[in-house]
């Protein structure tokens, strides 16, 4: 159970559907409320195969590239700590590449639950490294079946919280949300220094 809470919580504060909320707002204020449930639902189910695609196949990129997990955690750690500085400065929407131009562009298409919304404001590099590290370091059959309910849990989570977007915008506003996205900053810093460091203390070994 501590290894579900530990996986949720760090898959929580990298993926932070809380600070897509804002986007996912910008780009449903059109639809109707149906439409909007729809494009929460397909989002995160395209979340949660992304997930399992990562946890399951990423193992397959780093052989085929010669990869090693040291590697892998050094450049996870690098890129989950550049999200986690994102978030405190206020930039998070431009790291993950999201635009005035790519905005435009994604109000104006039809199906935005693969792009932009699953990929890459929710599962994007950091999560995806995230979950390949934890593939390599968790083997055993209910170690798996763990991650892959606490990957489930994120994506019914993720669910909830885009279907409630509004809402959440209505009582939080815009100062509650970049309040909530600086804590979670810090907390994602910490987990990038945190896969940096585990790194180092194997080689001073």
């Amino acid at each position: 159970m501590n290894l579900f809470f530990v996986v949720f919580a760090a898959l929580f504060s990298i993926m932070n559907p809380l600070g897509t909320v804002p986007i996912f707002v910008g780009l449903t204020k059109e639809k109707t409320r149906k439409e909007i449930i729809n494009i929460a639902f397909y989002a995160s189910l395209n979340v949660f195969i992304i997930l399992l695609i990562s946890f399951f196949l990423g193992k397959y990129l780093l052989i085929f590239f010669g990869i090693s997990i040291q590697s892998l955690k050094v450049a996870g750690g690098l890129i989950i700590a550049t999200s986690g500085f994102a978030l405190l400065n206020g930039t998070f929407t431009k790291h993950k590449g999201m635009k005035k131009s790519v905005k435009e562009d994604a109000s104006e298409r039809s199906h935005i639950t693969l792009t932009p919304l699953a990929i890459p404001m929710l599962a994007g590099p950091g999560t995806i490294s995230l979950l390949i590290t934890y593939n390599q370091e968790y083997k055993g059959l209910v170690e798996v079946l763990t991650l892959t309910f606490a990957m489930l849990s994120i994506s019914v989570i993720t669910f909830f919280i885009l279907k409630s977007s509004n809402i959440i915008v209505k009582y939080l506003g815009a100062s509650g949300l970049n309040a909530l996205s600086r804590i979670i900053g810090f907390i994602v810093i910490a987990i990038g220094v945190e896969y940096i460091l585990s790194v180092v203390l194997q080689i001073l070994k």
